[in-house]
């Protein structure tokens, strides 16, 4: 539960973060991490097109420069872009001024106001400087559909234990997470239909 959701003290790490929206309203924002790529970022969109869901998809930049075309398809289908940094990279590792220059080599392809630090990991200089310039967003539900300790079933039964109103649910549009995700995502969609919750993006 660590990771899939995190205890309030991680949260209060970064408190101007977006970690889950109204507690009062049935609905969730569903969230992808780490593509576009074309061998699974079109398979995604076509299934969100079958349920007419909107998503936010946190892009890296340096996949954005090699596949142009998928990046254009995630827009012109309507959904939200978040910068996910140039390269992938970890803040904890790396000097402050080295993460933000990649994080704003990331924006010039994607020209987006949400930022999601990858793995979320963010040093405070870092946290202080980024969340001036984007709205930093993290999530309540991660699924871990990139784990190989995990199989398809129980990356979805991950959503349906964790999922409450508001939750940002991410997912990601990877090779990594490819096997599980493909299963876990059109139930998770269609179950939590069936328990009457909306699916938001971040206006």
């Amino acid at each position: 539960m660590f990771i899939e959701q995190p205890p309030q003290l991680i949260r209060l790490l970064y408190p101007d973060a977006l970690w889950r929206m109204d507690k009062k309203v049935k609905a969730v924002y569903l969230t992808f991490d780490d593509g576009p790529i074309p061998e699974v970022t079109p398979w995604v969109l076509d299934l969100l097109d079958k349920y007419q869901i909107k998503a936010t998809f946190f892009m890296v930049g340096d996949n954005v420069r090699k596949h142009p075309k998928e990046y254009q398809m995630v827009v012109e289908r309507g959904h939200r872009i978040g910068n996910h940094t140039f390269n992938h990279i970890r803040g904890f590792e790396y000097l402050s001024k080295n993460y933000l220059a990649n994080a704003d080599k990331a924006n010039e392809y994607l020209h987006t106001d949400l930022f999601r630090p990858p793995h979320g990991h963010m040093r405070w200089p870092q946290y202080w400087v980024l969340k001036h310039k984007y709205r930093i967003v993290m999530w309540d539900l991660v699924t871990r559909d990139y784990s190989k300790r995990l199989n398809g079933p129980q990356v979805f039964q991950k959503v349906k234990q964790y999922v409450r109103n508001g939750s940002i649910i991410t997912f990601h549009d990877s090779l990594k997470s490819e096997q599980n995700m493909k299963y876990a995502l059109p139930r998770s969609i269609e179950w939590l239909l069936a328990q009457g919750y909306e699916f938001k993006v971040f206006d």
